[in-house]
């Protein structure tokens, strides 16, 4: 196979020939190519994150999101963590509203009625995925938080999904929310393992949105050179929006110092 030019850096996740090949060949994150975001939260097992931004740079995601905690572990990653951007958000408030200013819907993954069969692929355009912990799956929050359906023409509240467990109802009763699942065909378990899960549905997303693949050398797929980091190992650094609400929240502390007035609370902006 002819091999193509090399870039490096978290975007340097497809060929330039082949990057948008169904999209107008625009480059990631422009307009020509509906970007793909990952959101990391409620995650018990911290190894699995670095697995999951391994499946993240392997299936093109623009960016994993970490909600909550700004420390990660890249156990499992062999490397891939750093062809792939993070950022972080203290709240999934937060989060949303970052995703909403970018058109992105928030789509959960989990088995709920309600949610719809990810190889139906019923995706619309730039998308996020949140996962559910590893053992109970997404809490109340996280749930609540994944974008609502528009209702069919004429219809009035439609019933809230359930989980596949008697007695929660996991949402109020006015149009579903956005969930994907993925259908199993045997019978020796409940559901897959997060980091497998987010791959396959990762993976559909992918080939709806036309992503170009990536070139392969003999039996492996060529990987971009290494990223100088630019931070800590394991860490999100702080955004410029992020760093500059740090800064204006300090000197307003400072002045409220002066003036004998902390404001009535001690709150960080940002979790650690």
């Amino acid at each position: 196979m002819e091999p193509h030019g090399r870039e490096e850096g978290p975007r340097a996740l497809f060929p330039l020939e082949a990057r948008g090949s169904a999209m107008g060949g625009e480059e990631p994150g422009t307009s020509g190519r509906h970007p793909m975001y990952l959101v990391v939260h409620n995650q018990n097992k911290k190894q699995n994150i670095g697995t999951l931004a391994r499946c993240a740079t392997a299936f093109g995601v623009e960016e994993v999101i970490l909600v909550g905690s700004n420390k990660y572990s890249t156990h499992g990653s062999h490397g891939a963590s750093d062809h792939v951007a993070f950022r972080h958000f203290a709240t999934l408030e937060a989060c949303k509203e970052w995703l909403r200013e970018r058109g992105a819907e928030l789509i959960g993954v989990e088995i709920v009625e309600g949610a719809e069969n990810v190889a139906s692929h019923p995706f619309r355009g730039p998308t996020a995925f949140m996962l559910g912990n590893e053992g109970a799956g997404m809490n109340e929050k996280q749930l609540a938080a994944c974008d609502r359906c528009p209702p069919p023409p004429g219809a009035g509240g439609a019933r809230a999904p359930r989980r596949r467990s008697p007695g929660r109802y996991l949402c109020p009763p006015t149009s579903p929310r956005r969930f994907v699942y993925i259908p199993q065909h045997g019978a020796g378990t409940a559901s897959l393992n997060v980091a497998v899960a987010g791959s396959l549905v990762l993976h559909h997303f992918a080939l709806w949105a036309g992503y170009g693949e990536r070139e392969r050398e003999g039996y492996k797929f060529v990987v971009a050179e290494r990223p100088q980091r630019t931070h800590r190992r394991g860490t999100v650094p702080l955004s410029e929006e992020q760093r500059a609400a740090l800064s204006a929240e300090r000197a307003r502390r400072g002045e409220g110092a002066e003036s004998g007035d902390d404001g009535g609370n001690g709150v960080a902006l940002f979790d650690d």
